[in-house]
């Protein structure tokens, strides 16, 4: 696995939905996954997000902060749902709800389609922590990289005293 480069990168939010809110992490969860979105605005990285099913579990939370609608799904993974494309990125930073089902065969399908895979462990949540927990092993276990959301973002930025390392520094203080 290589350090993350812009070029080659897009962040895809997983499912950060108002359905979830009632999660004790969930508000966590969100500002977490708002800051990754924020932090690849500055430094010109795609973003991706998904909403499933969001007839039940409602639109994805204003935390996230999204420039674009999101890829609608009824499938588990993203990867599978009409509509999602990396633009030919072959490197992932994957955050979302729920670790264990959509951000876990997410990951897993972009693992199978050669994508590096880096999973912000800090913007990734379940339900229960039981579950946090088998999800993150099962991705680890099958290639993705473990990462946080400042990790990926300096990684990212590639070195200090750019505008870009200042503004992103402001988002993640």
């Amino acid at each position: 696995m290589s350090l993350l480069e812009r070029e080659r990168a897009a962040v895809v939010v997983v499912d950060v939905q108002e359905g979830f809110r009632s999660y004790e992490t969930f508000d966590a969860i969100a500002a977490a996954c708002g800051r990754l979105v924020e932090g690849a605005r500055i430094l010109g990285v795609p973003v991706i997000a998904t909403a499933q099913y969001p007839k039940g579990l409602g639109p994805v939370a204003p935390e996230v902060g999204l420039d674009a609608e999101p890829v609608e799904k009824t499938v588990f993974s993203a990867v599978r749902a009409d509509g999602f494309d990396l633009g030919g990125r072959d490197q992932a930073v994957v955050c979302g709800i729920e670790a264990h089902i959509c951000v876990s065969q997410t990951v897993h399908d972009l693992l199978e389609q050669g994508v590096e895979v880096h999973v912000a462990s800090d913007a990734v949540g379940s339900r229960r922590p039981a579950d946090l927990d088998v999800g993150l092993r099962k991705m680890e276990g099958a290639g993705a990289v473990s990462s946080s959301v400042e990790t990926a973002l300096f990684e990212l930025c590639e070195r200090a005293g750019t505008p870009e390392f200042k503004a992103v520094q402001q988002v993640i203080k």
